[in-house]
């Protein structure tokens, strides 16, 4: 009687890991895993600091850590990074030939690369060329742009 009783904790017991094990969600994409090249972490932004860090200026090199919303092609390396508060930065690879997983939503990434602000022409000539210097206002409803030469996955 006990035997039996043994047995079928057992069998329970193994059933439980058993299902616990399938359970586990695998994404396939390991901490440490870099698309590019090895980001310099030294001094790296929050995602969501990056518009206040930049004020004034349009352009910036930077290390940016943050959550990957959705990648929107796998090939060149488009994806979208949270930059909170509702805002979006939209990234991608400097060079084409980077293929990034679709794996690689919902993971925290850390990428180094060019950080730019969408901007308009206070004179409506920024299409014009020529040597004059133009006012440029960044658009505060246009997202931030980067361009990522190396990317981690954290």
């Amino acid at each position: 009687m006990f035997g039996i009783m043994k047995v079928k904790l057992l069998l329970a017991a193994l059933l439980l890991c058993v299902f616990s094990t399938f359970a586990q969600k695998h994404t396939g994409l390991p901490r440490g895993v870099v698309f590019g090249r090895k980001p310099n972490t030294a001094a790296m932004l929050n995602a969501s600091g990056v518009e206040a860090f930049m004020g004034k200026k349009t352009r910036i090199s930077t290390t940016i850590k943050g959550q990957v919303l959705r990648v929107t092609k796998t090939k060149g390396g488009w994806f979208e990074i949270d930059a909170g508060h509702g805002k979006i930065i939209n990234a991608h690879f400097k060079t084409y030939n980077v293929t990034i997983p679709m794996a690689l939503a919902g993971h925290y990434i850390i990428a180094e690369g060019v950080a730019e602000k969408q901007f308009t022409a206070d004179d409506g000539q920024h299409l014009a060329g020529g040597d004059k210097e133009h006012g440029i206002k960044a658009n505060p409803k246009q997202n931030l742009t980067f361009e990522v030469t190396g990317l981690m996955v954290e």
